[in-house]
């Protein structure tokens, strides 16, 4: 389960792509995100996913 409000999630999301994935496509498969709907939840709060990076900034 992944948290619910935007900028623990955003904190939960960028260490996982970190430590974990190689991109955000893999993490959502993964743990069976909604992709489109995770990005929305954090553009919310003015960030967005810098695949360069493979982070959200």
């Amino acid at each position: 389960m992944i948290p619910q409000d935007p900028i623990m999630l955003l904190s939960f999301i960028n260490t996982r792509l970190r430590d974990q994935y190689a991109s955000l496509d893999q993490l959502c498969e993964d743990l069976d995100v909604d992709q489109a709907g995770l990005e929305q939840k954090l553009h919310a709060v003015d960030y967005v996913y810098d695949r360069a990076k493979n982070q959200f900034v």
